[in-house]
């Protein structure tokens, strides 16, 4: 990302405010506190690219599956595609699987893998298609 936003010149001009008049005086102007200021210019390094924001995502999933939990589920969803997910978690679980049913319907469902019921047959049409009313041509023959 090339592009500098709003926030980063706000913290370049608090940086230099804070430098040029102290960080107090920079914390009542702002309206900010001390330790905002201070943590900014801790990270400050000279360019404008180092006031970005950071990522928050994780390092690292602790509790992610491991590959050969995923390689199970893989291969059991393969053999079983219709199966529903508590029947699935069943079969899975016979065969060493260890997590709760919720985490296996969120990795399921995170790789589009959910089974596809076809719709019932019987409550397909319309009931009342069913009932035919005689028109009045056929009641008078």
């Amino acid at each position: 990302m090339a592009s500098i936003t709003q926030d980063m010149k706000f913290r370049l001009s608090l940086i230099k405010y804070a430098e040029k008049y102290g960080v107090t005086n920079a914390a009542i102007k702002y309206k900010t506190n001390r330790q905002y200021i201070y943590r900014w210019k801790r990270r400050f390094n000279g360019s404008i690219e180092s006031l970005r924001d950071l990522s928050r995502r994780p390092h690292h999933h602790p509790n992610q599956h491991t590959q050969q939990e995923i390689k199970l589920i893989l291969d059991m969803r393969r053999r079983n595609p219709d199966s529903g997910l508590v029947v699935f978690w069943v079969k899975l679980m016979q065969r060493g699987y260890s997590r709760s049913i919720t985490g296996l319907y969120r990795f399921l469902k995170r790789l589009n893998l959910t089974a596809v019921h076809p719709p019932n047959p019987s409550m397909s049409q319309n009931p009342m298609s069913r009932w035919t009313i005689p028109d009045s041509a056929s009641r008078l023959t």
